[in-house]
Parts: structure tokens; sequence; C-alpha cells
């Protein structure tokens, strides 16, 4: 069994947020790694819902803020609806995933979680005006 971390970085490096997950199969492709931290942060949220929500990417109805998103009110999440925004994101390049040393490109490409245990989450953000 294998234990993954989950971290998300700014574009120029700086970590934002670091947690792990343990007894995982060795092997996952990224898309199953994009789901399973999206079902973890959601089951994280809707244990004690707030209007603040720390994720990967924007719930629906849900305006972004500084590191989080702002809900209309606190609320349960729906996590398969947000690992399908999730893997959009990554479709789009909305976020880009690197495993070790380099960037995962396709959500069907396996990582082998023994040689590269730690995933970084960079989200890109659009430039305003352009």
């Amino acid at each position: 069994m294998a234990t993954v971390t989950f971290r998300d970085e700014t574009a120029a490096g700086r970590p934002v947020t670091e947690w792990q997950v343990a007894g995982l199969p060795e092997r996952m492709t990224v898309r199953e790694l994009i789901r399973l931290r999206v079902r973890e942060e959601v089951a994280r949220h809707n244990a004690r819902p707030t209007d603040r929500f720390n994720g990967l990417v924007r719930p629906d109805d849900a305006e972004t803020e500084l590191n989080g998103y702002r809900l209309r009110e606190p609320r349960r999440i729906d996590w398969e609806r947000q690992a399908e925004i999730a893997e959009h994101a990554f479709l789009v390049n909305g976020f880009f995933v690197l495993a070790g040393d380099r960037q995962v490109e396709s959500l069907d490409e396996t990582v082998d979680l023994t040689a590269d245990p730690g995933l970084v989450f960079v989200k890109l953000v659009a430039l305003a005006g352009g």
C-alpha cells in the first residue's frame, strides 16, 4: 500500500496546503487521483459545512476568493459533481499536476505512487483583461 501527498502550490512554487492519504494502491491514474483528492476535500467540508470551501475547483454557484470559494450559504457539496468539474478543469488547463519531477499530461496516465508519492497541483489563474 502507498501513501500519497497532495500539495497545492502557487505558479511561483510557494506551498499553499499539503495533506496525505494512506492505504492506496501502488499505481493509480491521474483521473483516479484527482477524484480521490476531490472526494477527500469535499468529505472534510461536508463534515462541517460552512459558507467557505477550500478545494481544487470552484463549486457551482460559488464566488472565487483568495485561496478558496465563498458559497451563498453553508451547504453540503456533491463530490461527484466536483470531480467532474475538476476533470474538465484539468483538460482545459485550469490546473496542472506534477508527479515527482514531471508534469502529467493525461487523465489516463498512470502514476507509480511508490516512486512518485507526492503530487503537486498548480492552479492557473486567468489574467484580468486578457
